[in-house]
């Protein structure tokens, strides 16, 4: 069993889902919609200063959904080089 956390700029939330959902059977996950704080280059405060905020995806799945997930972020981040986007997994090693 895995933990995947995907931290990603708003503006590609929708086509980082679809692929996701369309690509993995039986994909299963949370979002937190609004994800406020400093990234490399900004903040992101969600207000009229600086619009944009994060999402965050948190998903558990079995190990061998980790390559396909994988593959779908290395696909978001080819299409949208200057968007951020982070993936995160955490392993079950009990």
């Amino acid at each position: 069993m895995i933990r995947i956390e995907i931290i990603a700029n708003q503006s590609v939330y929708s086509e980082l889902i679809e692929n996701l959902e369309e690509c993995i059977k039986d994909f299963f996950y949370t979002v937190t919609p609004l994800a406020y704080g400093r990234g490399k280059a900004s903040y992101k405060l969600g207000d009229s200063t600086w619009p944009e905020t994060n999402v965050v995806i948190t998903a558990y799945a079995e190990d061998d959904v980790e390559k396909s997930v994988s593959q779908v972020v290395r696909y978001i981040k080819l299409k949208f080089p200057t968007e951020g986007i982070k993936m995160f997994v955490m392993h079950d090693k009990s």
